[in-house]
C-alpha cells in the first residue's frame, strides 16, 4: 500500500477535493464519482458523502493508496 501524507492548510478539506489534491483523480467531479462508487474509506469505514469534511488525524484509503491527513 502506498502511503502519502497530506498537510491541511485549514480546519478541513472536502473528501472529493482531497482525492484531487493528492493526485488520485484529475478533478473534484471525478473525486465525487470515486466516492459514490463506494471504494473510498475514511478511518476504515466506507464513506459515501462526497463532500465529507476530512480533518487532521484521519486516514483516507482508495484502492492501494492511503492518505494520512496531518494538521497544518
Amino acid at each position: 500500500m502506498n502511503t502519502e501524507e497530506f498537510e491541511l492548510r485549514g480546519e478541513f478539506v472536502e473528501l472529493n477535493q482531497l482525492l484531487k489534491l493528492a493526485g488520485l483523480c484529475s478533478s473534484g467531479g471525478e473525486g465525487k464519482h470515486l466516492v459514490a462508487s463506494g471504494e473510498v474509506t475514511v478511518d476504515g469505514v466506507q464513506e459515501l458523502r462526497k463532500t465529507a469534511k476530512i480533518r487532521a488525524g484521519q486516514v483516507v484509503r482508495f484502492g492501494s493508496e492511503q492518505i494520512e491527513v496531518k494538521g497544518g
